[in-house]
């Protein structure tokens, strides 16, 4: 299959409130089925909002976070890509991207790269180390968190083997205008389709205005979110990637 449909849930998230979260994904997630949704995509930290305290927000690769989503994918049949905060020494977190298949099964797991200092995110949380790719149902895709998206470095090392970049995030209102471009950016520099999945309302003291998208690789928008909860859909095809790039050769003239 190279052609799948993606929801992207623009969550309000309710924070530091994970019970409410679930029963809220969970009803969002069982009209993205009916709508004939193929992978579900939530956002960064979707149970708890970007809280900076690993007391309240890590859990173990076992923890609550992750078995939600693996029974969520199990009872729907859906893929789910989703953001949570996995336990590490000393008290400290790693900003998790969790892929599983229709089944529950793991498909990846990524550690969010670039750690936002504008905020001391490093206090802590861990970095991780580099992208991880992984396949649904033959589509290639690679997913990062929110303020990886200033790095076009990094969205580099994925172009040649990547379809779909995801990028997870609590994206806040003030600084709305520069998520709006760079998703955009990102998906017609590298020639994929960008999944841009942030959040909504209010959390921490923050105001969150979305703007999720579904980018194709002309940098058309297929879906928009616009600035309140909401979920959208649309297909994606890895055979696209292939036409435009066929067409529109522009990364064979890298030099670097």
């Amino acid at each position: 299959m190279t052609e799948i449909k993606i929801a992207a849930l623009q969550l309000d998230v309710a924070w530091e409130d994970r019970a409410r979260n679930y029963e809220r994904v969970r009803g969002f997630a069982e009209n993205a089925k009916s709508d004939g949704a193929d992978l579900l995509v939530l956002p960064e930290m979707f149970a708890t909002g970007f809280s900076l305290d690993p007391s309240v927000t890590a859990e173990p690769p076992s923890g609550e976070t992750p078995r939600f989503v693996a029974e969520l994918a199990r009872e729907l049949e859906i893929g789910v890509v989703a953001g949570y905060v996995q336990r590490r020494r000393a008290g400290r977190g790693a900003n998790m991207a969790l892929a599983v298949d229709r089944q529950g099964r793991l498909l990846a797991e990524y550690a969010k790269t670039h750690l936002f200092a504008f905020m001391d995110e490093q206090e802590a949380h861990e970095a991780g180390a580099g992208p991880r790719q992984f396949a649904f149902e033959t589509v290639p895709i690679a997913c990062f968190i929110c303020y990886d998206l200033r790095f076009p470095e990094l969205f580099r090392l994925v172009t040649d083997s990547a379809a779909v970049v995801i990028v997870i995030a609590s994206w806040p209102a003030a600084r709305q205008a520069h998520w709006d471009a760079l998703i955009k950016a990102r998906a017609i520099e590298n020639q994929l389709y960008v999944v841009g999945v942030n959040r909504a309302g209010q959390g921490g003291g923050l105001e969150y205005t979305g703007g999720s998208a579904i980018i194709d690789p002309l940098g058309q928008v297929l879906a928009h979110a616009g600035d309140r909860e909401n979920t959208i859909l649309a297909g994606i095809d890895s055979d696209e990637v292939a036409r435009v790039r066929k067409e529109l050769p522009f990364l064979q003239d890298r030099r670097f």
